[in-house]
């Protein structure tokens, strides 16, 4: 009966002390740190000039104000939420040697990561279904993608990503926490929570498996089929040259969907054992870090519009402070 107790009281204890996280990711390089904090914060800044000037592109250039260009530039804005809710705690932490984060910093870090990601998932569908009607309905696209409709898609987008991340956050602050404190990451998320949990976590993983289906699984299904029913419309085409203009309206945004999805299935769903904590961290630091770093890089490169806008902004800016589009 006294050991009883005294497990009772050791439980209770580790319940009420987890008031901050230890990272483990990179601490087991301390003589690279230097490097590190170089690498990601060079990787940062690209971020966000990429994708700052995609958005000031769609803004200035009027040959960019089309519903395509719309979705792109909110893509830009979420890439730059989701690289700064774990970058800039990185950075800050190279430079310590317990690489911390408080328990309320750790429930704000999942709640912009879960919000952003399911965001991100629903937007991309939503941009599909846009190249979906330019391609296969023509006729109807103004119609079919008014204005009115593509603020309804990008408010409903963002705002399924709030309720799911609501909904998974207040989940995790049920759990009863049990020591160790320490993460085997470089940030927050919930599958690593719950790891750490010593309460009944059939809840929140009934509920994660669930949000998976529905915000992650079925945004990529109906974008597969978008793709599907384009390519098929796109082979019918007669003419080479007209084949080839309908694809290159898409080519980004497939680009786009594979380098996501790609990451995110490779991330997630790849086996829990027989990595190493280096290998975790690469395959995370490709998919939270580099994507939205890509993102911009990859339509820029992809797409003659958005190059020539990209380049009159910047010759505007610096040969005469002033851009006209």
């Amino acid at each position: 009966m006294q050991d009883q107790t005294a497990v009772t009281v050791f439980e209770m204890n580790n319940q009420t002390d987890v008031t901050e996280f230890i990272f483990l990711g990179f601490s087991n390089h301390p003589k690279l740190q230097g490097l590190f904090f170089l690498i990601f914060l060079v990787i940062y800044l690209t971020t966000l000039l990429g994708n700052i000037l995609i958005i000031m592109a769609a803004r200035v250039s009027l040959a960019l104000h089309t519903p395509m260009y719309y979705f792109l530039s909110n893509l830009s804005f979420l890439d730059i939420c989701y690289t700064s809710t774990t970058v800039p705690v990185m950075l800050v932490n190279f430079f310590r040697e317990r690489k911390t984060i408080s328990y309320e910093g750790c429930l704000s870090q999942i709640f912009f990561l879960v919000t952003c990601a399911s965001t991100e998932c629903l937007l991309l569908a939503a941009m599909a279904y846009d190249r979906y009607v330019a391609i296969c309905h023509p006729l109807q696209y103004p119609v079919l993608m008014s204005v009115k409709v593509c603020v309804c898609l990008v408010t409903g987008s963002w705002l399924c990503g709030l309720v799911n991340s609501m909904t998974h956050t207040v989940l995790t602050v049920t759990l009863t926490l049990c020591g160790p404190n320490q993460i085997s990451h470089f940030l927050c998320d919930i599958p690593l929570l719950l790891k750490l949990s010593c309460s009944d976590t059939s809840v929140n993983e009934s509920v994660l498996h669930a949000a998976s289906a529905t915000i992650g699984l079925s945004p990529c299904l109906f974008t597969a089929v978008s793709y599907i029913l384009i390519i098929s419309t796109i082979l019918r085409i007669s003419s080479a040259q007209g084949r080839s203009k309908a694809f290159s309206t898409c080519a980004s945004h497939l680009t786009v969907v594979v380098v996501f999805y790609g990451m995110a299935n490779f991330n997630y769903d790849r086996p829990s054992e027989g990595y190493s904590l280096d290998m975790d961290i690469l395959v995370s630091v490709l998919f939270c870090v580099m994507t939205p770093m890509l993102n911009p890089i990859i339509y820029s490169l992809r797409n003659k519009e958005v190059k020539g806008a990209l380049r009159k902004l910047v010759e505007g800016y610096m040969f005469t402070g002033n851009f006209k589009a």
